[in-house]
């Protein structure tokens, strides 16, 4: 069978077992990327595979973007190979060891402390997600379907339970809705604690709010996430703080922990990483001197 024969019959299957959302963005990486690439093709040879991971990436596209549909491609031949429909991927797939990584947007410490000052400041519904997320490293869907009955005053956390998104709403992928679902995996279902500051801020809100309203909106309808981005853009334009995404906020609460020391798997349980890998790779990169106490610490115990 073709290559686009089984990529049929693999979403078929497939679909029963993922989160809508995520299977669109399965079909959408099959669409645009694989199957102009290999629809027609039979068994896929490694330096097929080769050759279309340095055109992606010769092309601008980034080294996650590219290793997302390699793991889209492996699933779909995994299942047409399991199947007996084609031979099994043994490939072995190699980047280019001068491929830049994007490095991750963060805020500087003065930057962030002006952003916390400006919402706390100026409290609004709108802001508070600004706040929510500085202090938490909620993602930008988390925050957007937060109620005000996922926050706990007296625990002093916020549940974490589920996220808004606009996602396709059928096949032909003509149409978007907005949908609020479960969170992206199971550990991103959570508590996640409240600083002493948030706590003095949410507090009182919570006290008067109808708990089913949405923090961001005040009212049972939730603002969707492509709003509240350019809500949040205006504002650092107004602070005149350089352009991070509001994924950055995430980043820079994640880089604040790290910095100060706070113990990593932590970090990775408030972040709701399903690996501490994650969290590791992303955030911790130890500079030379901590290097250097680390290795005079060993010396010094093997010295007495």
């Amino acid at each position: 069978m073709t290559f686009s024969e089984i990529a049929a019959l693999w979403a078929d299957s497939k679909q029963h077992y993922v989160k809508h959302s995520s299977m669109v963005a399965y079909r959408l990486i099959l669409r645009h990327h694989l199957l102009p690439a290999f629809a027609g093709s039979h068994d896929l040879t490694e330096a097929t595979v080769q050759s279309f991971v340095i055109d992606k990436l010769s092309s601008g596209k980034s080294l996650r973007s590219v290793k997302d549909m390699l793991v889209v491609l492996k699933m779909v031949v995994r299942h047409g190979a399991k199947s007996g429909l084609c031979s099994a991927p043994l490939w072995d797939i190699r980047f280019p060891a001068d491929h830049a990584t994007t490095p991750l947007s963060v805020l500087s410490v003065a930057d962030h402390r002006k952003l916390m000052k400006f919402v706390t400041d100026n409290p609004s519904t709108r802001n508070l997600g600004i706040l929510i997320s500085l202090h938490t490293g909620l993602r930008i869907g988390e925050v957007c379907a937060l109620t005000w009955d996922d926050v706990d005053v007296l625990r002093q956390h916020i549940s974490v339970n589920k996220t808004l998104q606009r996602v396709y709403a059928d096949d032909a992928m003509s149409r978007t809705s907005l949908v609020i679902s479960s969170p992206k995996t199971r550990s991103s279902y959570r508590d996640v604690p409240m600083s002493a500051a948030l706590s003095r801020i949410l507090r009182p809100i919570k006290l008067i709010t109808d708990g089913s309203s949405y923090i961001l909106s005040g009212s049972d309808a939730p603002i969707e996430p492509r709003t509240y981005r350019n809500y949040y853009r205006r504002v650092l334009e107004r602070l005149e703080i350089p352009p991070i995404r509001f994924h950055g906020l995430r980043h820079s609460f994640a880089t604040r922990c790290i910095e100060n020391r706070c113990d990593y798997k932590t970090v990775s349980s408030i972040l709701g990483h399903s690996d501490i890998s994650t969290t590791l790779n992303l955030y911790v990169h130890p500079d030379f001197e901590q290097k250097k106490r680390c290795v005079d610490r060993v010396s010094r115990i093997l010295g007495r």
